[in-house]
């Protein structure tokens, strides 16, 4: 069925009391030029109550919830470098479909998902407004909402977000107090005393095409207890997805002409909270991850075994506490005048972000978790991945990629084993 939305013209949504007027300096990593971009996703929901009325329950849950979260509701100064907390609000839309949730299959097929009509507009540009959250609330006939959010990565990674999202969610269920108290904490790393250039970018004239692919609990599981009968070797995951995806994706593309050996590179993002010195508080929700840098030549890879490169991955996972510690006290990079958060970018480079262990999926504003929860992605030249889970009440893997060209989509589907065919 088409999807028709009505949106409102939006506003904003201020704490719902008093906050402190100040400003509060972002960290080191906060600060990164790599982190100046919204991240962007739906969260699709049951309805909430007998009348599925989402709307006034989420905006004054919002509200709430920002009275404690009030640094997300400011602006960002004109350097970047903190936070002024004005309590100005995040942007809030309200739209109306006239479909059911049903009629569409709950957007469990990605392909059909019109992203404009669910994500929020933004502020006209003369209304001089920039907010760090933006928000819009779906309704649909016979009840059921849709979240779409966007969130700028500056002020919150996706732990953070999600942890927001839970208090949002704790306000609207009338918990009291909130089971997690937020804390800034932004100086737990020294500010940088150097600025290492970011490399120089130059965009592609190629365009990486979007696939779906669902992956079964049950499956996963048999392909590790295999993996474990024959080396001995026990991998998460993460580390056997990673390395499915890495693999078959290089097979793919070495081929005719490209058979040429190249340096290929698989980068994933690690959260290093437990890896700061003093332990940051439990409510932290600012960025506090790295950069994972795993590298191979497009032979190896297509040759090795898939233990061979789970265990590259495990290696560069063992190597992260004395990179991330050498970074701080900035050791790394120096020589090579490389900065990890700015890793090479281009076809060899491969971005793989794991979703499952945010938060996300388990956040309940009355009506239970989210049926699932849908990343956008901004970007078709740069290769990625992100790892989720299928839309329930299914169990398993659902991986949304933006990795190859069109010449070869076909070859990597094509390349990955039976487990993994495409949804």
């Amino acid at each position: 069925m088409e999807l028709c939305v009505t949106k409102s013209n939006g506003k904003l949504v201020a704490p719902s009391g008093p906050t402190l007027s100040t400003m509060l300096d972002l960290s080191r990593i906060d600060r990164l030029p790599g982190l100046r971009f919204n991240a962007q996703t739906l969260h699709v929901f049951e309805p909430i109550g007998p009348h599925g009325a989402a709307w006034p329950i989420i905006r004054e849950a919002l509200s709430n919830a920002l009275v404690l979260y009030y640094p997300l509701a400011g602006r960002l100064s004109p350097d970047g470098s903190c936070i002024d907390c004005t309590s100005d609000g995040v942007w809030f839309v309200e739209a109306t479909a006239t479909c059911t949730l049903h009629s569409v299959g709950y957007f469990k097929d990605v392909a059909m998902i019109s992203f404009d009509d669910l994500l929020p507009s933004h502020p006209l540009e003369n209304q001089g407004i920039n907010p760090f959250v933006l928000m819009q609330i779906t309704e649909f006939d016979e009840g059921g909402f849709v979240m779409g959010l966007i969130f700028s990565h500056t002020i919150c990674d996706g732990l953070g977000a999600a942890q927001f999202l839970t208090a949002v969610s704790e306000c609207a269920r009338g918990v009291d107090p909130l089971t997690v108290t937020p804390s800034w904490h932004r100086n737990f790393i020294p500010p940088s005393s150097t600025t290492i250039p970011p490399p120089h970018f130059t965009p592609p004239d190629y365009h990486l095409e979007q696939a779906t692919i669902d992956i079964p609990l049950d499956q996963i599981t048999q392909l590790k207890h295999k993996l474990m009968e024959e080396s001995l070797q026990q991998c998460s995951t993460f580390e056997l997805i990673a390395a499915i995806l890495w693999m078959n994706r290089t097979r793919a593309i070495k081929s005719g002409s490209e058979s040429k050996t190249k340096t290929m590179r698989l980068v994933f993002f690690a959260d290093c909270p437990s890896l700061v010195s003093p332990p940051l508080p439990k409510g932290f929700y600012g960025n506090c991850f790295f950069p994972v840098t795993v590298t191979a030549s497009n032979e190896t890879l297509a040759q090795a075994p898939i233990i061979e490169v789970v265990r590259m991955t495990q290696g560069a996972k063992a190597r992260l506490p004395e990179e991330f510690s050498d970074w701080i006290k900035e050791e790394i990079g120096q020589s090579t005048n490389e900065d990890p958060f700015a890793p090479q970018l281009g076809y060899e480079t491969l971005f793989i972000t794991d979703w499952r262990r945010l938060g996300f999926e388990q956040i309940d504003y009355g009506s239970g978790p989210a049926v699932h929860v849908v990343p956008t992605q901004g970007s078709a030249v740069i290769p990625s991945a992100i790892i989720g889970s299928v839309p329930r009440p299914d169990k398993g893997v659902r991986l949304m990629t933006w990795c190859v060209e069109n010449h070869h989509l076909q070859p990597f589907l094509q390349s990955i084993p039976t487990i993994l065919l495409p949804h």
